[in-house]
C-alpha cells in the first residue's frame, strides 16, 4: 500500500499519529461493546496495549442484546460503553434521537475515498458510526456435498437451489442442506430481505409503500420459498430458533450444504482447519436470482461513541486501531470479519490470503443498499415485525398472507 494511504490512515481521526499516546488513557481499561463476531482473542488485544499502552474491557453481546442496551442506556443518558458497535440499520433511529457523536470531521479525504461504506452511516450529514466490518451476503456452499450428489456448478436461481437441495439431501446424505435463520431475530429479518432480492422485488416503493404483500411479488416467493423448504425437509426444523451464528456453526460441522445468506467474510473462517471441518470444501458464488443477474445487500457494522461517554479520546483511538491494516486484516483472517477499507481488500486479494477473492470482489459489486435513501428511523419497528411473523409463518402459526399483511400494516404505522 502506497505511502500517502499508510500516512492517511494514521490521521484518520485528526490525531496526527496513528495511535495516541499513553496520556489519552485513564487509568481504567476502555469500555468496547462489540458483537460475538468481534470477539478480539488475546492475540490482537496485546497488539493494541503495544501500541497504544491503554487496556480494553470488552463486552460481547449478541444484536439484539447490544441494541437492547444501548437503547435503555441512552434513555437514561448513561453510555454502555466508550465505544460501541453501530450497526447500519439503527442510523435513523440513533441519528435522530441524536445519541451518538458526529465524527464527520476527523476522517481525512483520503480515507473518507477508501471507506465508501460511510455514507450508510451519515444521518442528517453527521457521521456517527466509522464502518469497520465490510458485511455482503453471498451463496457459501460446501463443494464436496455437490460433487457427491452429481452437481458440477452452484445454483445461479432459486429454483436450481432447491432442486440441488433435494439432490444432496437424497444423493449426499444431508439430512438438511439448506442453512437459514427462521427464529424471531434480526439474522432471519435479513436473509428474507436478500432473497426478495433473488426472486427480483424489494421491499419499499419511493414512497415506502410495501411491495411485499401480493402473490407475484419478490418478498411473497421469498417467504413461500423458505416455508416451503422447511415442509420439504431441506430446512432444520430446529432453525426457528436458531439464530444466524447458529447456522454458521452447522455448515462449519459439515451439516449443511447451502449457507444462503452467507456472510462475505465468513468465507476466511469456513476455509481454516482450526475452525472449520470442511475448510477444503468451503466455496462461494454469487447469489442466485430469478433474472439471470445477482443481486446482494450490503449490511455493514461500524463503530460510534455515544454523546455521553466517558473516555473519548481513548475511543477514537480504539476506532483508529481498528481501522489500522494490520488490524483489518488480523480481524478477517482470525475472525472472518471483512475489511472496509478498499486498499485493504485489494492487499489481501494480491497477496493471496482474501478467501475466494475474485467471487467475493464480483459480489461486491452487485451490492444495493436495502434503503436506497437511507435507513428510516423506524426500521426497528419493521424489522421486529418481519422477524416476528417470519416465524410465526414457519411455525405454522399463521398463513403467509397473514403474516406478510401483518408485516405490511406494521410499517404503515412505523412511519406514522
Amino acid at each position: 500500500m502506497k505511502r500517502r494511504i499508510l500516512l492517511s490512515a494514521a490521521a484518520v481521526l485528526g490525531l496526527g499519529a496513528a495511535i495516541l499516546p499513553f496520556s489519552a488513557f485513564a487509568a481504567e481499561p476502555l469500555s468496547v461493546l462489540l458483537p460475538p463476531w468481534v470477539t478480539l482473542p488475546k492475540e490482537m488485544t496485546d497488539k493494541f496495549t503495544a501500541k497504544t499502552k491503554g487496556t480494553l474491557d470488552v463486552q460481547t453481546l449478541g444484536w439484539d442484546e447490544i441494541r437492547t442496551k444501548i437503547v435503555t442506556s441512552m434513555m437514561a443518558n448513561t453510555a454502555p460503553a466508550s465505544a460501541t458497535e453501530m450497526d447500519w440499520s439503527w442510523v435513523g433511529q440513533f441519528g435522530s434521537a441524536n445519541w451518538y457523536d458526529d465524527l464527520s470531521g476527523v476522517l481525512s479525504d483520503d480515507l473518507k475515498k477508501d471507506l465508501p461504506t460511510t455514507s450508510i452511516f451519515t444521518f442528517d450529514g453527521k457521521l456517527i458510526g466509522v464502518p469497520y466490518n465490510n458485511d455482503f451476503r453471498i451463496l457459501i456452499y460446501n463443494k464436496a456435498h455437490l460433487a457427491k450428489a452429481g452437481i458440477s456448478a452452484a445454483p445461479k436461481t432459486p429454483d436450481e437451489l432447491l432442486a440441488d437441495a433435494k439432490a444432496v439431501k437424497e444423493k449426499a446424505g444431508v439430512q438438511y442442506p439448506i442453512g437459514l435463520p427462521l427464529s424471531a431475530t434480526e439474522g432471519s429479518a435479513t436473509a428474507w430481505y436478500l432473497l426478495t432480492k433473488a426472486f427480483g422485488g424489494d421491499l419499499f416503493d419511493k414512497d415506502m409503500k410495501p411491495l411485499f404483500t401480493e402473490k407475484d411479488s419478490g418478498g411473497y416467493k421469498a417467504m413461500a420459498f423458505e416455508v416451503q423448504a422447511l415442509k420439504d425437509g431441506l430446512i432444520d426444523p430446529a432453525s426457528t430458533s436458531l439464530k444466524d451464528v447458529e447456522i454458521q456453526e452447522l455448515f462449519k460441522s459439515g451439516k449443511i450444504t447451502f449457507d444462503v445468506a452467507g456472510w462475505a467474510g465468513n468465507l476466511a473462517v469456513y476455509s481454516d482447519a482450526t475452525k472449520s471441518q470442511v475448510a477444503a470444501d468451503a466455496a462461494a458464488a454469487l447469489i442466485p436470482n430469478v433474472s439471470g443477474k445477482s443481486r446482494t445487500i450490503g449490511l455493514p457494522g461500524a463503530l460510534g461513541v455515544p454523546v455521553s461517554a466517558k473516555d473519548k479520546e481513548a475511543a477514537h483511538a480504539f476506532i483508529n486501531w481498528m481501522l489500522d491494516t494490520e488490524t483489518m486484516e488480523d480481524n478477517y483472517l482470525k475472525l472472518g470479519n471483512l475489511p472496509t477499507r478498499l486498499s485493504v481488500l485489494q492487499k489481501l486479494n494480491k497477496d493471496g490470503k482474501l478467501q475466494q477473492g475474485d467471487m467475493l470482489i464480483a459480489q461486491a459489486g452487485l451490492v444495493e443498499p436495502l434503503f436506497p435513501s437511507g435507513t428510516p428511523g423506524w426500521y426497528p419497528e419493521f424489522s421486529a415485525a418481519v422477524a416476528t411473523n417470519l416465524n410465526a409463518a414457519a411455525k405454522g402459526q399463521v398463513s403467509i398472507d397473514d403474516a406478510l399483511k401483518a408485516i405490511a400494516e406494521a410499517a404503515k404505522e412505523a412511519q406514522q
